[in-house]
């Protein structure tokens, strides 16, 4: 696929979905991204975005063109972290730049950086650009303009760069050119981790299967309160990269109109490759003993209060009792 992408004018072709699923929700951390986005979308200035692995960097990036003035002009797109530095600098400033002196701001047609013109220049993992490169993007920031083929032009694209937290480091450490930090960064957004929008990630799961479901033609499909309860519950270090497989996974295997919670815990993939659980016994006990738990910990997690368990469940109140009763949990312990 080309990296240079004429991403405004498909989705105002309504060819492509909405906001990016990092913008939404009903979190505070996701009002606050949201808010980010569209202070930034409205200035002219270089933007960047700061996020762990597994956050959608290039859809806010995208996101961030379609918002802006321009969102019909190119959106083009270099990974600063693919291949090697040679490859990386004829991408960025064309073939025959590349065997020019580094001190000169002098790019081919050919480049990525003459192609962004008047649109939006992407940079993933900036903070992987050779110091060398980082100091010719810096002057072509600072100066405003470029050298095309030996005709001086002025660069008016827009610069969204995307690092991993790390980049602070790289720049204290003088690893990352400050001044180049400093013009990439005159707006900043810092993506909340998925571990800190417990409450977005309900819907965000079901966003997605509703999304693989579009994709396969297929009818809708939802999941059951509990299953979501546990979703949610959980602490995603692979953050939404890591909830699209989990759901990916469960849509392949699970052929129910109403996913219960019983399909998720095979879904998940614990670091070492090992099972959640261990595969002994029957299915009824393995059932059993995971129902045990789950509401056992539901219990726990509202202090023992019987309603809003209930309510996490997504179950009535009596069939609560019941349902501890028959599974051996304590009820004593619970409060109300």
């Amino acid at each position: 696929m080309s990296e240079l992408v004429l991403f405004g004018a498909a989705r105002i072709a309504g060819q492509l979905s909405s906001e990016p699923l990092e913008l939404i929700g009903a979190s505070e951390a996701a009002a606050r991204s949201e808010k980010l986005v569209r202070r930034a979308a409205a200035l002219e200035c270089g933007v960047l975005i700061v996020g762990e692995p597994g956050i959608d960097l290039s859809g806010v990036a995208r996101e961030l063109h379609v918002r802006g003035r321009s969102s019909s002009a190119p959106f083009v797109t270099v990974d600063c972290g693919a291949g090697p530095g040679t490859q990386l600098e004829r991408r960025l400033f064309g073939v025959r730049a590349a065997l020019a002196p580094a001190d000169v701001d002098a790019v081919s047609a050919d480049s990525r950086v003459a192609a962004a013109r008047g649109g939006t220049l992407f940079l993933q993992h900036v903070s992987e650009l050779p110091a060398g490169m980082q100091a010719r993007l810096a002057r072509i920031l600072r100066d405003g303009e470029i050298e095309v083929d030996g005709q001086r032009v002025a660069f008016d694209a827009r610069v969204v760069a995307s690092a991993q937290p790390g980049i602070d480091d790289d720049v204290h450490e003088h690893r990352f050119r400050p001044e180049l930090y400093r013009r990439l960064a005159a707006a900043r957004i810092d993506l909340p981790p998925l571990r800190e929008r417990a409450d977005d990630v309900g819907c965000l799961a079901e966003r997605i299967l509703g999304e693989i479901c579009a994709a396969r033609n297929a009818a809708p499909r939802r999941f059951t309160q509990p299953a979501l309860a546990l979703l949610a519950a959980l602490n995603w270090p692979g953050n939404l990269a890591e909830l699209r497989a989990v759901v990916a996974r469960v849509a392949a295997a699970c052929a129910e109109p109403v996913i219960p919670i019983e399909r998720i815990v095979p879904a998940l993939q614990l670091k070492n490759g090992a099972a959640p659980f261990a595969p002994l016994g029957k299915l009824r006990d393995a059932r059993l003993r995971f129902e045990r738990d789950y509401i056992a910990a539901v219990l726990q997690h509202h202090g023992w209060r019987m309603n809003d368990a209930a309510q996490t469940l997504g179950i009535q109140r009596p069939n609560l009792y019941r349902k501890a009763r028959q599974l051996g949990i304590p009820i004593a312990r619970i409060t109300d």
